[in-house]
């Protein structure tokens, strides 16, 4: 084959005859100093050495961020905005600032001066003061008992009274029932002879057999005795 005109070698060793178009790979010289002889390639046989990578720009972009500053590649970095009056002198802006920044001296140098430690006297008169009023009015309602608390043992006597009452109004019906010759439970039994008991416990917390609160002459008297 003739390659008097041929282009480029590519990766592979793969030859181009500019003439007819046809590839092959050139002779060469062994070691031994005899020739390899020229070997055709078939038209549309690429070798893998001669097939480029495809390469995704926007991947490629950003693996090299940090050595091309990051970013969109071809696209400049976005510059920070700086305020123009910023740093002009005579600006509300840095009149504030400055005003600012002498208030906190001032504050620092009061608080580090020898004599501006506070009088812990007064402190404690102040904080006593304001705690007068509400320590007073507590203590006055601890040491004066209210209506309510005074109200109380009668209303638990009372509620206790009705409790009575009620059981002993119960046990009375078993009595009659009793007496008219109805027969009862053990535990209705229990009951009726419990009726003295009850009468006893109303009398304490001051109430007649009857569960009715007791006057003065009926105290004098003394309860009603009952017979089962």
């Amino acid at each position: 084959m003739a390659t008097n005109k041929n282009g480029g070698v590519t990766s592979s060793g793969i030859a181009t005859n500019e003439a007819t178009g046809e590839r092959f790979i050139p002779s060469s010289t062994r070691a031994d100093g005899s020739k390899r002889r020229e070997i055709r390639v078939r038209p549309g046989y690429r070798p893998p050495e001669d097939v480029e990578l495809y390469k995704n720009r926007a991947a490629e972009a950003w693996k090299n961020r940090g050595k091309t500053g990051g970013g969109v590649p071809g696209a400049e970095g976005l510059k920070p905005v700086e305020d123009p009056d910023a740093n002009k002198p005579g600006t509300a802006a840095s009149n504030k600032n400055a005003k600012r920044r002498e208030a906190r001296k001032k504050a620092k140098a009061t608080q580090d001066a020898p004599g501006a430690a506070k009088d812990l006297t007064q402190i404690d008169n102040w904080r006593t003061a304001a705690a007068a009023p509400n320590g007073g009015a507590k203590k006055e309602a601890e040491g004066k008992p209210t209506e309510e608390q005074a109200l109380d043992p009668e209303a638990e006597n009372e509620k206790k009274a009705r409790n009575l009452k009620k059981k002993l109004r119960q046990a009375r019906d078993l009595r009659d029932k009793k007496n008219q010759g109805e027969a009862l439970l053990p535990e209705q039994l229990e009951k009726v002879i419990k009726i003295q008991e009850l009468v006893r416990q109303l009398d304490a917390l001051g109430f007649d057999a009857n569960g009715d609160k007791k006057d003065a002459s009926a105290e004098e008297k003394g309860a009603e005795s009952e017979k089962v």
